[in-house]
């Protein structure tokens, strides 16, 4: 077994009998952000983006797994209890697979296509997101002239 289905298997096994804000079923969620990534290295951080912060994964786990670089990946989307949302989107945006997988992960989270209904929280959620996007795009392309 490859490291991307490893990953598969304990994201659906982390992710059993949870339901995302639009009641589907959580693994659609890691998977669609995996689909938008384009190494292998990507896809298996994009799987593992929230075992650590949603279930019951430790960042020790994910090490033994699947090693060192992964890790640091998957701890760098990993939202700390103390700091605020911009503060953790900054943080990831250090680690240039975290920024690109949260990139899509925020998109990802900003499609309103898959609700029944959008109310006031939903819409300021979305202005947070777009936030966040804009600035982890703002360092993406500072990275990218940078090279």
């Amino acid at each position: 077994m490859n490291d991307l289905e490893q990953a598969i298997d304990l994201a659906v096994d982390a992710y059993a009998g949870q339901t995302d804000k639009a009641n589907e079923t959580y693994i659609r969620h890691p998977l669609r952000v995996m689909d938008e990534m384009d190494t292998e290295r990507e896809r298996v951080v994009a799987v593992l983006h929230d075992v650590v912060e949603d279930a019951n994964y430790t960042l020790e786990v994910i090490e033994q797994e699947f090693g060192p670089d992964i890790r640091n990946a998957v701890d760098a989307l990993t939202k700390r209890e103390d700091e605020s949302y911009m503060e953790f989107v900054e943080r990831a945006a250090a680690n240039p697979t975290a920024r690109k997988v949260k990139i899509a992960d925020i998109e990802d989270n900003m499609d309103l296509t898959r609700l029944d209904s959008v109310n006031e929280s939903v819409l300021e959620k979305q202005e947070t997101y777009h936030e966040a996007w804009i600035k982890l795009q703002d360092m993406d392309q500072a990275e990218e002239t940078t090279n």
